[in-house]
């Protein structure tokens, strides 16, 4: 049977051939479905500098649109179910935000509206979940304004609206952590995406103050410093600021939408000589970002450390990196470390295929993200055909973040009839359970091979248009908000 699945008009279609003869369905006790594999396969969609989208500033929308659809559409067929979107590179936006001005990675001026006007974040959402991806916003929290950014300030970026706000370091433009304002702002953009977005999830990378310069010059906070007052030291005042932030953007996002996960990717050494063969940039002192002690605290529901390292460098093995970080992870969240696919050519795809191998050994590790999604979409040394070949071969499920929501939703009921009018079965179902559904597990045997598709949560109807072999079984699961799944409801030929 040569499988063929497409989602059309919201409908699944199944399809295997011509139609032999009408049957009828009932349903299966004690029938099973093959259970998929839980593990996180992400990938990054960088928008700054227009490294993945769009290919470059002021396209039509229509381009835009059909680029970013053709980035889903590879990563969908690539078997990854996650996409981290990146719609805050730096103060702006590439969503309709009445906080911060429209990002010139868009449009090619900063704040300038689309025309015709339209919702990026809103269009990533949809598509991806309409294919079976989860959509996690990605957030830069401090950067103000990138180097070599094009053009003006538009009157609505804080560095015009608040400029005491805004340092000027190395090229960049960054927010003071220190300034209760700035921080005021970049948590109320947050949430703003969180009250009004469909997301899956919340993101901030490894930048927060910014990394040094071949100076090493001093983060400019004098004014700051001196109005606080404070009796600790520079380098504890800075991490302080940075935790107050972590500690309250994780609280307030499950306030709001408790299934929301938030998750970071800070830089994949915490200090040099933890443990004692790695060296490096120390993120701790030179970044302030206590990454290990957001681990141990649970305020994050995923870490993501970035080992863009090879498995044989001995000062930052991937390997060594991966173990120590699970070991600083007493409440268990999740560990997807990020992985430099964009490497690739130099290095060979094998190191990227290798590294995946071994986070699926290590018992504390449940999936990898790559950096980027264009790696991978530009095949890169055939990195995306291996990975399809040898790796991704079968769609996986985000692991479920227990700690977020533990219950199963219950077994769906789930009926099928021959369809006279479409010479297709038509399966329908509903929940009786109260809590969103996000996904369902749509299962179908037929000649001894089982399909697996997930469909939204919103979808409640699939069309199978049969062929020389009718389906033996129909299988369907229901998975919450937080990756619970329910028992099967299956249906078996009559």
């Amino acid at each position: 049977m040569k499988e063929r699945i497409s989602i059309l008009t919201g409908l699944v279609a199944l399809g295997l051939a011509s139609l032999e003869a009408e049957v009828t369905y009932g349903t299966a006790e004690n029938a099973k479905a093959p259970s998929l594999t839980r593990e996180f396969r992400g990938a990054w969609i960088a928008t700054v500098n227009n490294i993945d989208w769009p290919s470059k500033p002021g396209l039509p929308v229509a381009t835009q649109k059909k680029e970013l659809s053709e980035l889903i559409n590879t990563a969908a067929r690539l078997k990854l179910n996650c996409l981290i979107f990146q719609v805050r590179p730096a103060c702006d936006a590439l969503y309709p935000s009445k906080l911060e001005p429209w990002s010139e990675y868009l449009t090619g001026k900063m704040g300038k509206t689309p025309s015709p006007i339209w919702d990026p974040l809103d269009y990533a959402i949809n598509e991806s979940h309409r294919r079976g991806l989860e959509l996690h916003a990605w957030f830069n929290p401090y950067r103000a304004r990138y180097k070599g950014a094009k053009g003006a300030p538009d009157s609505s970026h804080i560095s015009r609206t608040q400029p005491s706000l805004v340092k000027n370091y190395d090229g960049y433009q960054w927010l003071d952590p220190a300034e209760p304002a700035a921080a005021n702002h970049s948590l109320k953009v947050i949430m703003d995406v969180v009250s009004r977005y469909d997301v899956d999830g919340i993101h901030i990378d490894d930048y927060f103050y910014p990394y040094p310069d071949s100076k090493r010059t001093s983060f400019p906070d004098e004014v700051s410093w001196k109005k606080s007052n404070s009796k600790m030291s520079r380098n504890d005042w800075r991490r302080m600021h940075i935790n107050n932030f972590i500690k309250r953007l994780h609280t307030e996002i499950h306030k709001v939408k408790p299934h929301v996960k938030f998750g970071i990717s800070p830089f994949g050494i915490w200090r040099p000589g933890y443990p004692k063969q790695i060296k490096g940039l120390d993120a701790y002192d030179e970044l302030y970002a206590d990454a290990r002690l957001w681990l141990r605290e649970g305020w994050m529901d995923y870490c993501a450390p970035q080992l863009y390292w090879q498995i044989n460098d001995k000062a930052q093995s991937y390997p060594v990196l991966m173990q120590w970080w699970h070991e600083q992870n007493p409440k268990g969240r999740h560990l997807w470390p990020g992985n430099n696919s964009a490497k690739v050519d130099p290095w060979p795809a094998s190191e990227i295929i290798k590294q995946i191998g071994l986070t699926r050994k290590h018992r504390g590790a449940t999936g990898n993200i790559h950096w980027n999604l264009s790696a991978l979409t530009k095949n890169r040394n055939n990195l995306g055909t291996q990975l399809i070949a040898r790796t991704y071969t079968q769609p996986a499920l985000v692991p479920a973040s227990k700690w977020l929501d533990s219950r199963a939703p219950k077994v769906p009921a789930v009926f099928a009839k021959w369809d006279k009018t479409r010479d297709m079965i038509r399966i329908n179902w509903r929940t009786t359970d109260s809590e969103p559904i996000r996904w369902w597990l749509f299962q179908v045997k037929a000649d001894n091979r089982w399909i697996s598709k997930l469909m939204p949560g919103k979808q409640r109807m699939a069309l199978l248009r049969p062929g020389k072999i009718f389906p033996e079984m129909i299988s369907l699961k229901a998975l919450d908000m937080a990756g619970n799944a329910s028992e099967a409801a299956a249906l078996t030929k009559k």
